[in-house]
C-alpha cells in the first residue's frame, strides 16, 4: 500500500508540473506575437517581397511607422534606398520569412507569386513560423489566392488576398484602395497594420479580394480608353487640351484617371507609374475569368488588344497612360504637336 500511495503522488507531482494545454498552444505561435495581439511595432516583424514601383512607397510607410522590416527583391542593388533607411536584407523568401511575423508581396506575375510564397524550397512559406501571416497585395488568380490559404492553413499559418489601386501617387501618399480576401476576423485585426498604407475593404472570403480588384481594372481599362480618345478627338477639332482637361474634370466626365494622368499625357510623360507590361498581364486574367463566367465584356477586350499593340511597339515598359500613343497611330495624329494649340 505504502509503494502504491508512493506512486500516486509522484504521478501527481509530475501532472502538477506539466504545462497547461493553452501554454503549449501560446509557445507554438511566434515567440512575439499571439493571435490575440494587437498588432504593433513593439510585437510584430514584417518581412516584404518585392520593392518596385510602388513597394518601395509602402515599405518606407511602414518604417516610419516604426515597424522592423526585412526585404528581398531579385535585384539587392534596387532596394539600396530602403537598405540606407534601416531595413533588414535576406538572401531568399524563406530567409525573410523566417525572421518575420507577417510578410507582405507584392510582385509583377502570378508565376512570381507561386515561386516566392509556394516554392517548396526558398518560398515564404516553408519559413514561416506557426501562425505567421501572409499578404500578398499582387494583382493576382483568384484561384491562385485560394491556393496559398490552403496551404498556409495546413501549415498553421494564414494569409489574405490584398491587391490594391491607387497607382504609384496612391503609394506616396499612403492612399491605396485596399481589396481584402479571407477570413474576415484576420483582415480586423490587419487593418491597423494595413492603415499605413491606405484604406482597407472587405471583399469576403479567400479570393475575393483579387476578384474586386480584377473588376477595378475592367473599369480603368474602359476608362482610359475613353480618356484617350477624347483627347485625340479634341484635338482634331482644334480645342487646347489644357483648356479641354480643365473644362471636364469637374463635369459628369471627371474621374481619377483624369486627375492622375491627364497631365502627364499632355507632357508626354509615359513613365511608369503602372508598367503595360503588367496592365495587360491584369486584362489577360479578367478575360480568362470572363471565359470561365461566360461573360461578354467588349470594352475589355478591345481595351487589351489595343494594350497589347503597345507591346508589340516595345513599349510595355511604359506607363499605362500610354495608351495615347496606340490612338495617335490609328489615327495618324500626335497630341505632341497641338496640346496647346488654340
Amino acid at each position: 500500500m505504502r509503494l502504491i500511495s508512493s506512486l500516486l503522488r509522484s504521478l501527481q507531482s509530475t501532472t502538477q508540473t506539466l504545462p497547461s494545454p493553452s501554454l503549449l498552444r501560446r509557445h507554438s505561435m511566434s515567440t512575439t506575437t499571439t493571435a490575440a495581439d494587437p498588432i504593433s511595432p513593439s510585437n510584430t516583424k514584417l518581412g516584404w517581397i518585392g520593392t518596385g514601383v510602388m513597394g518601395r512607397s509602402m515599405c518606407t510607410h511602414l518604417l516610419n511607422a516604426g515597424y522592423t522590416l526585412t526585404i528581398f527583391t531579385r535585384t539587392q542593388s534596387k532596394a539600396q534606398s530602403l537598405l540606407s533607411l534601416g531595413t533588414h536584407w535576406a538572401d531568399s523568401p524563406k530567409s525573410l520569412a523566417s525572421q518575420s511575423d507577417v510578410v507582405f508581396s507584392i510582385v509583377g506575375y502570378p508565376s512570381d507569386v507561386r515561386h516566392a510564397i509556394l516554392h517548396p524550397t526558398t518560398g515564404a512559406l516553408s519559413g514561416l513560423k506557426p501562425g505567421g501571416i501572409l499578404i500578398d497585395m499582387t494583382t493576382s488568380d483568384p484561384s491562385l489566392a485560394v491556393e496559398i490559404h490552403s496551404a498556409a492553413t495546413a501549415a498553421s499559418c494564414s494569409s489574405i488576398d490584398a491587391p490594391v489601386s491607387g497607382g504609384d501617387r496612391g503609394a506616396r501618399l499612403a492612399a491605396l484602395s485596399i481589396f481584402a480576401g479571407g477570413d474576415e476576423t484576420l483582415v480586423t485585426r490587419l487593418t491597423p497594420l494595413l492603415n499605413n498604407l491606405g484604406k482597407v475593404y472587405y471583399m469576403g472570403g479567400p479570393g475575393k479580394g483579387q476578384f474586386c480588384k480584377l473588376a477595378n481594372q475592367v473599369t480603368i481599362a474602359s476608362t482610359m480608353v475613353g480618356l484617350c480618345e477624347g483627347l485625340v478627338y479634341a484635338h482634331k477639332a482644334g480645342l487646347n487640351l489644357t483648356d479641354y482637361l480643365n473644362a471636364i474634370s469637374t463635369g459628369a466626365a471627371g474621374s481619377k484617371s483624369i486627375d492622375l494622368y491627364g497631365k502627364r499625357i499632355l507632357e508626354r510623360d509615359f513613365e511608369a507609374g503602372f508598367y503595360v507590361n503588367h496592365f495587360v498581364k491584369d486584362l489577360g486574367i479578367c478575360l480568362r475569368e470572363c471565359q470561365n463566367m461566360g461573360l461578354a465584356l467588349p470594352g475589355l477586350a478591345l481595351a487589351q488588344q489595343l494594350y497589347l499593340s503597345l507591346k508589340a511597339h516595345g513599349e510595355g515598359d511604359l506607363g499605362t497612360q500610354a495608351l495615347v500613343l496606340a490612338l495617335e497611330r490609328l489615327n495618324n495624329v500626335s497630341l505632341d504637336s497641338g496640346s496647346s494649340k488654340s
